[in-house]
């Protein structure tokens, strides 16, 4: 199934990989649902899910002393299971909201004129229905955190419901979407804690500078049909002094978070994820090509990278503090 989605005929969204397990197994039927949740293009729900389970890891290393029992250094798999299924199903959510709110901008843009509601695959009706039932077990997963972290979770929504409509005023809708997707730098920490510190603040402000940056190498994608239409974004504002301001921005992301690190007395071992993170940020800065798009595309997904390697190094910080007492 390679055909792109039209008002003609059905099909894949355009930026969608081909041959992908939503079109070889789905129903038609469901399709035009599954292309509002973005089931066929993982990478954002995997971008979402990142602070969480960063969070997670950090909170299970944090004040860690040697040679404490190996599985209370870790984070705890409920945790990353229930981060896991609410990073999918609330960047479902978000992205359907975000269609519908965009729906005016979308049939004018190449790349997203395929999408189901300006192909006139689904109803607006349709769609809102689409949104609650997401909402709905969005919500069922957060319940089974406690209080403090189901209020802090609710917080976010404000953010989510503000983020569609900052491309039409400001030229720093990267920072809104930074605020919204790196919420889960504060769940994890307030899952284990009950709180929120210091700690839990640097990564989230590391977390919010990282976002921006790779969603500015996203948004070169649409810079020409975004002027055309007036929709605004870093992407435009940095134009040719893009790499520059990808340096800031991941460079400060990683002074934040080691700040985190540091906050959280995490064992210096951790600190091993954020130079390699380092490294592969750097080798995005130096390949970017603004003006090719399926360039940035695929820089843009290689965040993901970032995204293990952070999270490995702060889950190898824990495995070396419980094993350095037998050398």
């Amino acid at each position: 199934m390679d055909s792109i989605q039209s008002r003609d005929a059905q099909g894949r969204v355009a930026d969608a990989p081909t041959g992908h397990w939503v079109y070889r197994t789905l129903p038609r039927w469901l399709w035009p649902y599954a292309q509002l949740a973005r089931w066929d293009r993982p990478i954002g729900w995997q971008l979402l899910l990142w602070p969480c389970w960063w969070s997670a890891a950090l909170a299970a290393i944090a004040y860690a002393r040697p040679g404490e029992p190996l599985m209370t250094l870790l984070p705890d798999p409920w945790h990353l299971l229930l981060f896991f299924l609410g990073a999918f199903a609330m960047r479902g959510a978000g992205c359907t909201f975000n269609d519908i709110v965009d729906q005016d901008i979308d049939e004018k843009v190449e790349r997203t004129r395929s999408r189901p509601l300006p192909a006139g695959k689904v109803t607006r009706r349709g769609a809102w229905a689409f949104l609650v039932l997401q909402s709905l077990l969005g919500l069922a997963v957060l319940l089974q955190f406690e209080s403090f972290a189901i209020l802090l979770g609710i917080a976010s929504l404000a953010i989510v419901a503000i983020y569609p409509f900052l491309k039409r005023i400001t030229n720093w809708p990267q920072l809104g979407l930074g605020l919204a997707f790196s919420w889960g730098a504060l769940m994890g920490w307030a899952a284990v804690f009950g709180d929120v510190d210091a700690a839990s603040l640097f990564l989230y402000g590391g977390s919010i500078l990282w976002v921006i940056g790779y969603d500015t190498i996203y948004a070169h994608q649409d810079k020409e049909d975004d002027a055309i239409v007036g929709v605004r974004s870093t992407a435009r504002l940095f134009g040719d002094r893009t790499k520059p301001a990808l340096i800031v921005l991941y460079g400060g992301a990683l002074i934040l978070m080691g700040g985190a690190c540091a906050s959280a007395m995490a064992p210096f071992p951790a600190l091993a994820g954020l130079l390699a993170a380092g490294a592969h940020m750097l080798r995005q800065v130096q390949a970017l090509d603004i003006d090719d798009p399926d360039q940035c595309l695929a820089l843009f997904k290689s965040n993901n990278t970032v995204g293990w390697l952070i999270f490995l190094g702060f889950v190898g910080g824990g495995v070396w503090m419980a094993v350095s007492p037998l050398f």
